[in-house]
């Protein structure tokens, strides 16, 4: 094996870099998520509405 006997080699300085490259490149952020609720409320209305226009359609005829 050979060893490094560079005198002007820094032994942080590729924890530096690294450091610097994650404060610079930061992860992205996950998007929003949509809420389920107003599209629960309103699959419940279009088969509400489905369920009394049936109704009256065979009360009334």
């Amino acid at each position: 094996m050979t060893q490094n006997n560079d005198p002007d080699m820094d032994p942080a300085g590729t924890t530096q870099h690294f450091r610097r490259f994650v404060d610079d490149n930061p992860e992205p952020e996950e998007a929003p998520r949509r809420p389920i609720l107003p599209l629960v409320l309103a699959g419940v209305g279009v088969l509400l509405a489905i369920g009394i226009i049936v109704f009256l359609v065979m009360a009334f005829s």
